[in-house]
């Protein structure tokens, strides 16, 4: 329906805050707003469908615009957000194809419709303004620029309790304290008795666009309850955040039904956090929540840990810091440095997640096991060594770093950590990757840290997983997708740190060798003019380790920050140096920290 509150000069204002229209003259900005009809969106309420005619543009005046399709298989793919100043629909209009996306608005919105006939109005008018502005948004939507220089309207969460309680009013607490730095605002149910119809509301708060403006990050505080104010909390929300007790019942409540049933609620990104008491040292598995919800992320937190609430702020905004950490066998006691370092420089590791030895000291880590006990809980499984078998499956029986690893971890789960946490490993079966963020934390470590032939392949659900350096040794990618969400169609937001200790050592012979012999081997040994030539564990982990030699290139592109610690020195098999590995490590990652810009991980 029209919104007469939207006059010319309100009109104006806002357009000239857009990258795009903001740049034109006040003559010609008159014209164009003089053909603009605002128009009512309420949430949930369809803009453009795909696939129909492209009889018109619209430009955001408030609120936000989803952009969405589903896939073939009827999969509702989450695209970008379009916030007030900027504009979607010209291609299709000016090129006159049919749409190529639904739109959607995300929250109550505001939009003025400009059509093909005011479009080609606005070009005989001023043809070489417009005919400039709207190739520039062609260029904008073909690069998928922004069309706004930056966000000037506040970021929206609806924070819904799932049960009747306090979880609702700390976490919001708890994400107002996070956000502190920022302008924040926190609002909360109306009063027992207080009316709290959309009437009362508005006089109450006034006009969202006003908050908006006023505001970096506005908290709606829901109820536990369909009420009149938690049905506009999640209206006007960009993102839905569900909060439960850790100690509730997972199963599906009325509550969820019913909001399930709200226009625009499908489109919003959702999360689940569950809050433990204070002083909790074990987290709730969090596997029986996600049967039958579609949430991108649970946030198992502590809802007297303030760093818990500051990395969800992180993980909801876009901000959250992963750190990838890969294989090299005792070189990899530099990544207890880079983290040390890391720590020091008050940089924040909201996921991490690694291959081989940088699988076994993340899941430490995620832990919480202090520098010192990760080192000697590895020099501790390197003195036990492992029992020979017959080499008909693997060269090592495996039995003893399989019990070395059930009694560090115990029944802990990957996906049951206060930090979440992954480990990567090559899947034979599949020819992939498999990255496991879920089941046993021992088999996902054991898994990553089984080279194919020395160790047996380690089985989940019938596939053979070893050893992930084969096809990818700092499995940034995984990272990548892990910090973005899971529904939008989109690379990752936030931050990666990718450290590499695989050093890429010469393995050639002298060109007058014609035949590798165990002889010449062993004659290399014993004497020190005798040429040098490779033995069976120089080729085996060569060839194991191939995949993240070649994909070096790609890991330093998909990665915001690529550490590769001066370990080279190092043999590959000196744990015994492993203080010294440490050390190297933490003093080349403080050295590279102190020129990074630290305002990439802030919020």
């Amino acid at each position: 329906m029209p919104d007469a509150s939207y006059d010319a000069a309100r009109i104006g204002d806002i357009l000239r805050g857009s990258r795009l229209f903001g740049q034109i003259n006040d003559a010609a900005l008159s014209q164009l707003v003089a053909l603009l009809k605002p128009v009512r969106k309420a949430a949930g309420e369809v803009v453009y469908r795909e696939k129909e005619p492209s009889g018109s543009l619209v430009i955001v005046l408030a609120g936000r615009l989803r952009v969405s399709r589903n896939d073939r298989e009827g999969n509702l793919l989450l695209y970008n957000e379009l916030c007030p100043g900027e504009c979607i629909g010209e291609t299709g209009m000016i090129l006159q194809q049919p749409r190529t996306a639904d739109v959607v608005a995300l929250r109550d919105s505001t939009v003025a419709e400009l059509s093909r006939a005011d479009y080609e109005t606005l070009l005989q008018q001023n043809p070489l303004v417009f005919s400039q502005i709207f190739s520039q948004a062609i260029y904008h939507y073909l690069r998928h620029l922004p069309q706004i220089a930056e966000r000037k309207r506040a970021q929206a969460f609806a924070i819904i309790p799932l049960h009747r309680g306090e979880e609702a009013a700390l976490l919001a607490r708890g994400l107002a304290q996070a956000f502190a730095a920022r302008r924040v605002t926190h609002l909360r149910p109306p009063s027992p008795g207080e009316a709290a119809d959309d009437q009362a509301i508005a006089r109450r708060l006034g006009t969202v666009d006003a908050m908006e403006v006023s505001a970096d990050f506005i908290l709606y505080e829901a109820e536990a309850a369909l009420s009149p104010w938690t049905k506009f909390a999640v209206r006007q929300a960009d993102q839905v955040i569900f909060v439960a007790r850790s100690t509730d019942t997972p199963t599906v409540g009325a509550l969820e039904q019913q909001l399930r049933m709200e226009p625009g609620l499908t489109y919003k990104r959702q999360h689940l956090v569950l809050l433990h008491p204070a002083g909790t040292s074990v987290p709730t598995a969090p596997t029986p929540w996600r049967a039958a919800r579609e949430v991108e992320r649970i946030y198992l937190q502590r809802h007297d840990a303030p760093g818990d609430h500051e990395s969800l702020a992180r993980f909801l905004t876009g901000h959250a810091t992963g750190i990838v950490l890969g294989g090299g066998g005792a070189r990899g006691f530099a990544h207890l440095g880079v983290l040390r370092a890391l720590e020091e420089a008050n940089i924040p590791i909201d996921l991490i997640g690694g291959n081989s030895m940088g699988a076994l000291i993340g899941a430490q880590y995620a832990c919480g096991i202090g520098f010192d006990d990760i080192r000697e809980n590895i020099l501790r499984f390197t003195r036990t060594g492992e029992r020979p078998s017959l080499p008909v499956i693997s060269v090592l029986s495996g039995r003893r770093i399989e019990r070395e690893l059930r009694r560090l971890f115990g029944d802990a789960t990957a996906d049951a950590l206060w930090r979440p946490y992954f480990a990567a490993a090559c899947n034979l079966s599949q020819a992939c990757t498999t990255v496991q963020d879920t089941g046993p934390l021992w088999r996902a470590v054991l898994a990553s840290n089984s080279p194919a032939g020395l160790l047996p392949p380690v089985l989940l659900n019938g596939d053979l997983l070893v050893d992930g350096a084969i096809l990818d040794n700092v499995p940034v990618e995984a990272m990548r997708t892990r910090l973005g969400t899971k529904l939008e169609k989109r690379r990752g937001n936030g931050t990666v740190i990718a450290v590499d200790v695989d050093v890429r050592e010469a393995l050639q012979v002298d060109a007058e060798v014609k035949r590798l012999s165990p002889w010449r081997k062993i004659r290399g040994h014993m004497s020190a003019d005798a040429p040098v030539v490779p033995g069976i564990g120089d080729i085996l982990y060569r060839a194991s380790h191939m995949g993240g030699l070649t994909q070096r290139g790609r890991t330093i592109a998909l990665s915001d920050y690529y550490l590769e610690p001066p370990v080279a020195e190092f043999p590959l098999m000196a744990y015994r140096r492993a203080r010294e590995i440490a050390e190297a490590g933490y003093r080349y990652a403080s050295a590279e920290i102190e020129r990074w810009d630290r305002q990439n991980f802030a919020l």
